[in-house]
């Protein structure tokens, strides 16, 4: 009996060993602790992506808007800090925000962003670089570059169809100072080119975006076209208008000068 005891005391090694492998044992009678998954490659993005917090986010996006020598893309300024286009947009919110009310400024339009000087400085920074940024636009040139900023895209046909007169030469003025761009086609027939502002216009009014512009007054538009009509009603009448009789004085053989008709 003693050795039949004994042997009931002693563990077997198959079965210690099967349960050793099938679960460890938990000290101090805590509880199994449970498996978690293995992270997707999603929730591995993710937390890679949350490593880039909002602070250091704005701080690199200021740095790279910096020194760039022209206006930035969003997906190039994502593809540069390796974040989502979302989260550059929603840095850029912030940045903009920021900036508000300090001598810099961001500027965006049509999904490109840039730092400029503040529109309040402008006099102190006319002064301190010796330039003269007065030149100012001609009445029809303006009446122009309002149509374009209100309709884009918009074609030359447009224009003159609102303005009433040719546009040929305001819209090259407009061009050479770089306040409006070519942007495409329309597709009909002869396609014709579509115009739309550019970043300099922004600069020259002293706006950070397109929204920035006042509530379009549609009256006004329409004072302007009737205004246009009368006028070019105006300049038609005075080119069909005859030359009025005026007297022509010629020599005559004898030296004497006498009018004729």
């Amino acid at each position: 009996m003693k050795q039949s005891g004994a042997i009931l005391n002693e563990p077997t090694p198959i079965l210690a060993e099967s349960t050793e492998s099938a679960m460890p044992l938990p000290s101090s009678g805590a509880p199994p602790a449970e498996l978690s998954p293995a992270p997707s490659p999603v929730e591995e993005d993710q937390e890679e992506d949350e490593g880039l917090d909002e602070e250091r986010l704005l701080v690199l996006l200021e740095g790279l808007l910096f020194v760039a020598s022209e206006p930035a893309g969003v997906e190039r300024l994502a593809t540069a800090l390796d974040v989502p286009v979302t989260r550059i947009e929603q840095g850029l919110e912030q940045l903009e925000s920021q900036l508000e009310h300090r001598g810099i400024r961001l500027q965006r339009h049509n999904g490109s962003a840039q730092l400029v000087s503040a529109p309040e400085v402008a006099d102190a920074i006319e002064v301190f670089l010796g330039l003269d940024l007065s030149t100012k636009l001609s009445r029809a040139a303006l009446e122009a570059l309002a149509i374009i900023a209100y309709r884009q895209p918009i074609t030359r046909p447009q224009i003159e169809a609102i303005r009433g007169v040719n546009s040929d030469g305001v819209i090259r003025t407009l061009l050479h100072r770089g306040l409006i761009e070519e942007v495409g086609r329309l597709e009909q027939a002869g396609r014709p080119i579509l115009y739309g502002t550019t970043f300099a216009f922004l600069q020259y009014f002293g706006l950070e975006n397109i929204e920035d512009l006042p509530p379009l007054d549609e009256g006004a538009l329409g004072a302007l076209a009737a205004r246009a009509g009368e006028e070019a009603e105006a300049r038609a009448e005075t080119e069909a208008k005859p030359e009025s009789d005026a007297v022509v004085f010629t020599p005559p053989a004898g030296g004497e000068s006498r009018p004729t008709d």
